[in-house]
């Protein structure tokens, strides 16, 4: 049996910073609702809507982590994610060794 009206998901896309600029300053300009402007570039209006909300953080319009601000804090995510992966290796190494020379 077909699904019944269940829309296949989307392959995972990504876009240039210029492109979603050039999205963010068609809605902004008014011309055009969100949903068009998605509809016509075959994007999802949620997205759409996430670009416009993040431009407004970065412009200052509104409160929340700015782009530069949230790239700093997925590094440093990362780096900390790693040094206690590091840490772990570490700590059986220690424990290890201390078997051994008994």
């Amino acid at each position: 049996m077909e699904s019944m009206g269940k829309k296949k998901p989307r392959p995972r896309r990504s876009f240039t910073p210029e492109f979603k600029a050039e999205i963010v300053e068609l809605c902004r300009r008014g011309d055009r609702s969100v949903g068009q402007v998605a509809e016509d570039f075959d994007l999802t209006e949620t997205a759409v809507r996430l670009w416009v909300s993040q431009a407004e953080v970065d412009a200052g319009e509104r409160d929340g982590l700015t782009s530069s601000e949230r790239e700093e804090l997925a590094a440093l995510r990362r780096e900390n994610r790693r040094l206690r992966e590091d840490v772990e290796v570490l700590k059986r190494a220690t424990a290890f060794f201390a078997k051994e020379t008994r």
